[in-house]
C-alpha cells in the first residue's frame, strides 16, 4: 500500500482515538520528510537498511533529542500499519533511540521572577505571565482554555493534558486579580480565555503565546532565551524549594512518571544545602 494512502489511514484512526492536533502537527511533520525522502512508495519495499539510512542523514542535521523523537514516530507508522495487515514485514520494529544524557530544565530565579512582573505594561500580559507561573501549565493547555473552565471561587481550572486527561490545577491570588481584570476590560462574548490582541480577534495560538513571554522577557532586560516552558520549570522548582512533596508537584504538573517530577529535586540547590545542613 502506497504511504500516502497508509498515512491517510493513520491519521484518521488515531483522530478518532482522541490525538490532540498538536501531537498530529508533529507526526504530520515527521510523515512529510519521510515522503520526501522516499516518495510516494508501497510501504512493503521499505526496508530496515532503507530506514536506518534515512535516519543517519537526519542524524547529521538534528539533536540527539529530535532525531529520538523522528524514530519514535517512524516506528509509530510502520508498527500500527503492520498491525493493521497493510505491510507483511515491519523493518522500523529494531530501530533503537540515540542514548540522551541526563537534561536538568532551566528555571528562573525568584528574583527573575519578579522582574519579568515588573516588566509586565498590559492587563493581558499580566494575566497570562501570571497564569502560566502560578499553574504551572503548558502551553498546549493553555491555548485549550475556556472561561468556563475558570473556577473564581475556588481559585481552580480544570485542564486538559497530555492524551486529553483532565486535571485539577490552582493559581494564587494575584493571577486571580489579573485575569478579572482582562476579563473585565474584554468586551466580547468570546467563550475563550485568551484572544489574541489584535483584531479580528481569535483564540490565541501557541506561537503568540511564546511571542508575548519572549516580548515580556526583552522589556525586563532578561538575557536568557525565556519561554513559557521555563515558567513551568520554575513553577515546579520553587515548590520544591518551599518544601512541597514531590507527589503533589507530579499531579499538579500532570506528569505520568514520578522520576519526571524528581528531575526537579535536582535543580533545587537549596533544598540540596538544607539537607546538607541537616544531615551533615
Amino acid at each position: 500500500m502506497l504511504l500516502s494512502v497508509v498515512w491517510e489511514k493513520y491519521q484518521l484512526d488515531k483522530k478518532i482515538e482522541g490525538y490532540s492536533p498538536f501531537t498530529m502537527k508533529s507526526y504530520s511533520n515527521q510523515y512529510k520528510m519521510l515522503i520526501r525522502h522516499f516518495g510516494d512508495v508501497d510501504m512493503n519495499t521499505i526496508t530496515t537498511d532503507n530506514l536506518k539510512s534515512y535516519l543517519v542523514e537526519s542524524s547529521e542535521l538534528l539533536k540527539p533529542s529530535s532525531l529520538g523523537h523522528r524514530i519514535r514516530c517512524v516506528r509509530c507508522l510502520f508498527k500500527w500499519a503492520y498491525d493493521e495487515g497493510f505491510i507483511e514485514k515491519n523493518p522500523a520494529v529494531k530501530l533503537k533511540e540515540p542514548k540522551l544524557g541526563k537534561r536538568i530544565p532551566k528555571f528562573l530565579s525568584e528574583l527573575e521572577i519578579e522582574h519579568l512582573r515588573e516588566a509586565c505594561e498590559t492587563t493581558m500580559e499580566n494575566a497570562i505571565f501570571e497564569f502560566f507561573y502560578s499553574t504551572g501549565c503548558r502551553i498546549g493547555e493553555v491555548v485549550k482554555l475556556n472561561r468556563d473552565d475558570i473556577s473564581f471561587s475556588t481559585n481552580s481550572v480544570i485542564v486538559h493534558g497530555k492524551g486529553d486527561k483532565e486535571r485539577e490545577v490552582y493559581y494564587n491570588t494575584r493571577c486571580s486579580l489579573w485575569l478579572k481584570r482582562y476579563l473585565e476590560e474584554r468586551e466580547d462574548d468570546d467563550p475563550c480565555l485568551f484572544l489574541t490582541e489584535r483584531r479580528p480577534k481569535k483564540r490565541i495560538s501557541s506561537d503568540m503565546l511564546r511571542y508575548i513571554i519572549k516580548r515580556i522577557s526583552s522589556k525586563a532586560g532578561i538575557n536568557k532565551n525565556i519561554h513559557p516552558h521555563q515558567l513551568r520549570h520554575s513553577y515546579a522548582t520553587h515548590m520544591i524549594n518551599n518544601g512541597a512533596p514531590v507527589e503533589v508537584i507530579q499531579s499538579l504538573l500532570g506528569h505520568e512518571k514520578s522520576e519526571t517530577t524528581k528531575l526537579y529535586a535536582q535543580l533545587s540547590g537549596k533544598l540540596r544545602h538544607d539537607l546538607y545542613t541537616k544531615y551533615f
